[in-house]
Formats: structure tokens, sequence, C-alpha cells
């Protein structure tokens, strides 16, 4: 892999976090409460092949949230809510990116579009569904409100058991 390809992997999928949350947490500290949810990736927990920047990025999303948390985690109070840093680890999600994945299942393999599905989700998503965009709003909804106060640091899998194995 050429390093400016690495370079903008890393850039995209870590440093952008770094510059987010150095901009907003000040803030948030001052005022006492704020929400930091970051998307990171069931491979911010696991490993693949052949995605070393990937995997290297998220697992450092991963790490700085936990940091970030840490740092932050005794400004405002449970009135206020405080604030709360934590990240969201989706494993395949039912949007257009994994359709070229799909696809060459299909080609390989053959059958239909739902047959390509099945296949890719039975390599590492034991429950045969892909979360949807509005499953992982609903987690970082409810990630938001006062009751998860105490929620912080946390990296949160939505990877139907991905991880567990």
């Amino acid at each position: 892999m050429p390093r400016e390809k690495w370079n903008e992997i890393i850039a995209v999928n870590l440093s952008s976090y770094f510059d987010t949350m150095r901009l907003l947490l000040p803030p948030m500290a001052a005022r006492g409460y704020g929400r930091v949810i970051n998307i990171a990736s069931v491979h911010g927990l696991v490993a693949s092949v052949a995605k070393s920047p990937y995997v290297a990025a998220k697992h450092g999303v991963i790490g700085l949230t936990k940091v970030a948390a840490l740092e932050y985690a005794s400004s405002g109070n449970r009135e206020s809510g405080g604030i709360t840093v934590n990240a969201i680890c989706p494993g395949w999600v039912e949007t257009a990116l994994i359709q070229p994945q799909v696809q060459a299942r299909v080609e390989k393999f053959g059958g239909d579009h739902l047959a390509g599905i099945a296949d890719l989700l039975s390599e590492k998503q034991p429950s045969g569904r892909m979360s949807s965009p509005l499953d992982i709003g609903e987690l970082a909804l409810s990630l938001c409100g006062n009751s998860a106060h105490n929620i912080t640091g946390a990296s949160i899998p939505i990877d139907g058991g991905w991880t567990a194995q």
C-alpha cells in the first residue's frame, strides 16, 4: 500500500475524530454537559485481513474515546448530565457501501442479492441480520439522555454477535 493511501485513511478515520473532539470538548466542559459519540467500527475491536490502516485507525478511535472519557469524566454533575465520550462499533450495516461486496458474492457463488447478503453475513455476523442506520441512530440517542450520564469510555458493538466469537 502506498504511504499516501495509509495517510489518507488515518486522516479520515482517526485524525478527524481528534480534531473534532479537540475543538468541542473544552466548551462542553465549560457548560458541564456534552455527549460525544464516535462511530468506530467492529474493526476497532477485531481485525480483518488486508485492512491494516482501517483497523489501526478504528482501534485508535477507541483508544482516543477512552482517553477523552477519562479526561472529561469529572466535568459536570449528575443533574447537568456531565460529559460522556463513547464509541459505537457497527458490524455490517445495510447501506450502499456494502453493495460491491454483496455483488462480488453473487458473481462468485451465484444466487440473487439476498443470497449474496446471507453469504456475506455468514462469515462473521452470527445473527444473520444487518443493522440499519436507524438502529445505530437509536443507540446514539439512548447515549444522549441523562440516564446515560455514567456510560463513558464504552465501545458498544452493534454487530449481530461478530465480536462475541
